[in-house]
């Protein structure tokens, strides 16, 4: 395991913000594990880095980090293998994660998001990106306990669970069944990439028979019903969809 401690005179000098959550950061190229650290760091974050999937899990189990971002190409354990392993332990399997991929690598993605990831940053990447949805995620995680009934405001929607309906724009608009828990499903995690698996898990329950087509036609009527505001649902290219942050 290898950790990484930041000694740069600069960290000194600066104001940092005081954060509580722990991010454990797994990559085995150290330039970059070193370049993640720091910035984290700089947010205030308390970072620990390793260059190997045994080393991730052994640091989750112990340290139960709040976050964890996995690179997907590690030596020996792949970061696909990690993230199961992790999904499927009870002590850690709550511990969000996102992964880190290369550009070329959709079908890993898919993988990955089937197995529990939280969100995916294709490298090369911004740290200033990278740093934006690691608060993304941890806020998402942190209102994540609140009441499913409670109602979704964001843009110009207004989503009332336990009254089946939708407010657009201050206008009720007219949804099934399918395409109403499709959207409340979006709507309640922004900027979540979604497979057309997890959807329909999400939408008919694990047991309900459907095909990918299915979900790219209850998409295209949603969006039909929703008009200008169509763009609210993206589509992730490779991946499924999601719903605009």
């Amino acid at each position: 395991m290898v950790s990484v401690t930041l000694t740069q005179p600069a960290l000194s000098t600066l104001s940092l913000p005081v954060r509580k959550e722990r991010i454990l950061v797994v990559e085995d190229e150290e330039d970059l594990l070193e370049l993640i650290t720091y910035n984290l760091s700089r947010e205030g974050y308390r970072v620990s880095g390793v260059t190997s999937g045994e080393a991730a899990l052994r640091e989750a189990r112990t340290q139960l980090p709040d976050l964890i971002l996995l690179d997907l190409l590690l030596p020996q354990i792949d970061g696909l293998e990690v993230c199961k392993l992790l999904r499927n332990d009870r002590q850690t399997r709550h511990i969000p994660v996102i992964m880190l991929t290369a550009k070329a690598e959709e079908a890993d993605v898919v993988a990955g998001l089937e197995l529990g990831a939280d969100d995916y940053v294709p490298k090369p990447f911004s740290p200033r990106v990278l740093v934006a949805r690691v608060r993304a995620v941890l806020r998402r995680r942190g209102s994540a306990v609140a009441d499913k009934d409670a109602p979704v405001r964001i843009h110009e929607l207004v989503i009332h669970p336990g009254r089946h309906e939708v407010l657009l724009a201050g206008r009720p608009i007219s949804l099934t069944y399918t395409e109403f828990k499709l959207l409340h499903f979006l709507a309640q995690r922004p900027g979540w990439a979604f497979t057309r698996g997890q959807i329909v898990d999400a939408v008919q329950g694990e047991n309900y028979a459907v095909t990918e087509r299915s979900v790219d036609v209850q998409v295209a009527g949603l969006r039909k019903k929703l008009g200008k505001y169509a763009g609210y649902i993206e589509t992730v290219r490779g991946v499924g969809y999601r719903f605009k942050e």
